[in-house]
């Protein structure tokens, strides 16, 4: 999983996985949105427990 904080960006990486393709098995490429990111529902099991504090997005230019 690699975060890219442009759809540029993004494009770059999956440029650069491309050239780099192993001669056997299986690569997926999935690009996702920080929206949709923050919409999973992720479960571990029956019990429901509390969700971790979200973290302030750090941005560094």
């Amino acid at each position: 999983m690699r975060h890219c904080p442009s759809r540029e960006n993004a494009a770059v990486h999956i440029k650069r996985v491309k050239m780099n393709l192993p001669p056997d098995g299986y690569v997926g490429i999935m690009v996702i949105t920080d929206k949709q990111f923050g919409n999973m529902e992720l479960y571990f099991g029956k019990k429901e427990k509390e969700l971790p504090a979200v973290p302030q997005q750090l941005s560094l230019f």
